[in-house]
């Protein structure tokens, strides 16, 4: 599922950089994040980058929008143009990003 900023959000900008989908922006008031874009990292790294950073923890699931491991890989395939097959034995350790042909 993807993620979403709560209300406790300080608004230090240390979430946008490093989100890999562009997910996150600035929202009216807080942070926010493009539901379509956010997968979570899955991909990418093996924890999702806003929440590793996040100093008031204010990042969490969105349980408005459910994903599988499965559907976040095929969101990041999707994103990126890259086809990786998702594997829950190695789901732990994300491929490196292989730029299409």
């Amino acid at each position: 599922m993807s993620l979403i900023i709560t209300d406790e959000c300080i608004n230090c900008d240390v979430c946008e950089p490093v989100c890999p989908n562009n997910a996150i922006f600035q929202g009216v008031s807080i942070y926010e994040i493009r539901h379509e874009n956010c997968t979570e990292c899955v991909g990418h790294f093996k924890e999702a980058q806003c929440v590793a950073v996040c100093p008031v923890n204010c990042i969490i699931k969105d349980v408005s929008h459910p994903e599988t491991e499965e559907a976040l890989m095929e969101k990041f395939n999707q994103l990126t143009g890259c086809k990786v097959d998702y594997d829950a034995e190695s789901a732990s350790n994300p491929p490196l990003l292989l730029l299409p042909d």
